[in-house]
């Protein structure tokens, strides 16, 4: 592929990552979610100000944006610049290339002055349209992790680790498991505020049975 076609693919997933899903929720709203809760954009902190159909929206959308960054755009562009079919079939480097980006584009939105969300939906989305199998290990830990503590910091961060670990076992592509590993390495990196309250033991665990706490900070 042309460099002008990894220049509109780059653009496009970051374009299409950078859509700041649980803000745009929350300004709907009329709340600036990044006053309230943790100040982080993402489900966890639009579940706990928003209420939980909100936050299964936003957690839903962001997954999307990944996924939908390896598929549909990443076609779009194999297409607009006469990608051959069978190369098509198994473009593996441009697909991972637009899910980097699109986690970059959720992470460090232009829209937001480049403060975004930590990517775990947005790289679960990128994940189920490359690598399906190491992100549903990756995700089946997740829940456990969950289900166990009620921390999502604490089953994001063993996620994060878990994915990479998956792909490298369960994929034969050495760029994919080099950017896997970095990915795992930029969402612990983004949770490193929470990592700081769990060691104060101020982390707060998600409780289904409270309210959404509007305006108040947690």
């Amino acid at each position: 592929m042309p460099v002008l076609g990894y220049i509109c693919l780059v653009v496009g997933a970051y374009l299409l990552g950078s859509i700041p899903t649980g803000y745009l929720v929350a300004r709907a709203k009329g709340i600036d979610i990044r006053t309230v809760g943790s100040g982080n954009i993402g489900a966890t902190n639009a579940f706990r100000v928003l209420g939980k159909p909100a936050g299964i929206f936003v957690l839903l959308a962001d997954a999307l944006k990944g996924f939908a960054a390896c598929t549909l755009m990443a076609n779009l562009v194999l297409r607009s610049f006469d990608v051959p079919t069978t190369l098509f079939d198994h473009a593996m480097t441009e697909r991972v290339i637009a899910g980097i980006v699109a986690v970059l584009g959720h992470n460090f939105t232009c829209w937001l002055r480049f403060k975004g969300g930590k990517g775990i939906a947005t790289t679960a989305g990128v994940y189920f349209a490359v690598a399906p199998l190491a992100v549903s290990i990756a995700l089946g830990l997740w829940i456990l992790a969950f289900v166990t503590t009620r921390y999502v910091s604490i089953a994001s961060i063993i996620a994060a680790i878990a994915l990479p670990t998956a792909v490298w076992v369960t994929q034969s592509s050495i760029p994919l498991g080099i950017a896997t590993t970095a990915i795992g390495a930029m969402a612990i990196w983004k949770h490193k505020a929470n990592i700081a309250r769990l060691k104060a033991g101020t982390e707060n665990r998600i409780e289904f049975g409270k309210q959404p706490t509007e305006g108040k900070p947690t």
